[in-house]
């Protein structure tokens, strides 16, 4: 029977995770939220690693506030940094794997086409910064590692691009939305589900595919695609009894603190390849937008 130990429970990966492996038999797993751990503590998560034992670890923590990223800068080095340094070390010491997630953040942006695993990486902000360094850390920590980059995470819970969109529907007849920034969405259950097919493979004997892995949703699209795919959903659904009218707008238009990646386009061949992974179908995702409403 695998042990699994999960971090960041109470994030849309991590209950997504929770929600699986409750339907699960044969893995025996420990997910704890922020609150039952505090990764930058490394005594705690020491403690916790030894006395569990783990096959594997997942780490579903992050401190994901892009924006708040730019002033919260100490915070986003101890979660993103600090923490899974922490757990990697653990897990080395203990013999498990590591699997970690990360982000499109950690490239620039500019790039023509989709960015493969191999690319130079260069993040604009100290969400990315942090992510990046969080990755090295992971990768110098423990050999027996996954990094898993993924973009635009959605899910029924949290906070997230589609229930914003769904929230500002019940107040606005129209929106602007961003149309030159591209990715592709990804709902985090397709997430969860693929750390847990990973989680298995890699248990086994003489595996020999760890390093960094790209997943995410296709088709690829722009934010202002994205909206107007949730709209016409929520309408054809009924969530919505109105039509939302959606104008498109630049990155210039709707300023931020913190500088997003123009491209967000993740090449998805490397995890099919290696784990027949196929990308996130967040478009299937959204065919129950009720359970997002709500």
């Amino acid at each position: 029977m695998m042990k699994l130990l999960i971090t960041g429970s109470l994030g849309q990966v991590g209950r997504c995770l929770v929600e699986q492996l409750n339907g699960m038999t044969d893995v025996d797993f420990l997910a704890l939220d922020r609150e039952e751990l505090d990764i930058t503590d490394e005594a705690a998560v020491s403690a916790v690693v030894t006395s569990f034992s783990p096959d594997v670890i997942i780490n579903a923590a992050a401190h994901t506030a892009v924006d708040k990223a730019e002033e919260e800068i100490a915070l986003s080095y101890a979660i993103n940094l600090d923490g899974p340094a922490n757990l990697a070390n653990a897990a080395d010491k203990v013999g498990a794997a590591m699997l970690h997630i990360s982000t499109d953040y950690v490239f620039a942006g500019n790039k023509d086409g989709e960015y493969v695993e191999s690319d130079e990486t260069g993040p604009q902000g100290v969400y990315g910064e942090s992510k990046l360094a969080g990755e090295i850390a992971v990768a110098q920590a423990c050999e027996r590692h996954i990094i898993l980059r993924t973009a635009w995470v959605f899910s029924e819970l949290g906070g997230n691009f589609v229930k914003s969109m769904l929230r500002l529907a019940q107040s606005r007849e129209s929106l602007g939305i961003v149309a030159d920034q591209f990715g592709g969405p990804t709902y985090a259950g397709d997430i969860a589900s693929a750390l847990l097919h990973i989680a298995v493979a890699i248990t086994k004997e003489n595996h020999t595919g760890f390093g960094i892995y790209h997943y995410s949703g296709m088709p690829h699209v722009s934010w202002y695609d994205f909206a107007n795919t949730i709209f016409a959903e929520a309408k054809q659904q009924g969530v919505l009894t109105t039509a939302m009218t959606v104008n498109p707008i630049a990155t210039a238009d709707y300023p931020t603190p913190a500088k997003r990646p123009a491209n967000s386009k993740l090449n998805n061949d490397k995890i099919l390849t290696q784990f027949g992974i196929h990308p996130s179908d967040w478009q299937l995702a959204l065919k129950n937008l009720k359970d997002y409403a709500s």
